[in-house]
């Protein structure tokens, strides 16, 4: 009887988030690409932008991947300037997607309103004209914030991501890893119905850099 082999490669993925301009004293893995699920900033200042992406393209990583966040002022309120800053071995997504090897990813800076902070949304409705722009043969997820009930408990014990998020991730296919950061004290990584959902807040809920940056082997078909 003839045996079939089958040959899978690999990529290794890199997950990071909330860094708040302490990325350089962060120890980063190598691997083929690296992302970034937003606050890479303190208030979005133009110093801190440039200062993070001179950082970030310098990475040895194939792939450079980032979405902002809810501290990240300047990538909303002044896009234009901002998108111009961005070096050309760097992808920025912003309620958009790229294709890394084939893989389908998608990436939003959008979460639930919190004292009126960048990137957000209302709960409901205005939140979920954002999730109804996620393709459905995404395969991973950037978003800031983390959907309600998975990585999102806040430090007296309440969850706080978004119902609408956790929704639209269920019907997605296709979803392999739903990344995210945003509730620093959720840091973690957890399977939930064949998909990832990762939490990479490096930073802890008193903003100390004490949490490591997630590994992913992803298996390429």
């Amino acid at each position: 009887m003839a045996v079939a082999y089958y040959l899978c490669s690999f990529m290794k993925l890199v997950f990071i988030s909330d860094t708040h301009s302490r990325h350089a004293f962060i120890d980063v893995p190598n691997g083929d690409v690296i992302f970034h699920t937003g606050d890479f900033s303190k208030r979005g200042r133009p110093e801190e932008v440039r200062d993070f992406l001179d950082w970030f393209s310098a990475l040895p990583h194939r792939y450079k991947v980032f979405i902002a966040g809810n501290h990240d002022f300047m990538a909303e309120r002044e896009p234009e300037i901002f998108g111009q800053m961005i070096p050309d071995n760097v992808i920025y997504l912003n309620d958009s997607g790229t294709n890394i090897e084939g893989v389908p990813v998608w990436g939003s800076p959008i979460q639930p309103w919190f004292y009126d902070w960048a990137f957000n949304r209302q709960r409901g409705a205005e939140i979920r004209e954002h999730w109804k722009l996620i393709p459905d043969n995404t395969q991973i997820l950037l978003v800031h914030g983390p959907p309600y009930g998975i990585l999102d408990t806040v430090i007296d014990g309440r969850p706080v991501g978004c119902r609408d998020l956790g929704r639209r991730i269920l019907e997605l296919p296709q979803l392999q890893i739903a990344a995210f950061g945003h509730i620093h004290e959720a840091y973690g990584s957890v399977e939930q119905n064949g998909v990832r959902y990762i939490n990479a807040a490096m930073l802890d809920v008193e903003y100390h850099l004490g949490n490591q940056a997630i590994e992913v082997e992803y298996p390429l078909k």
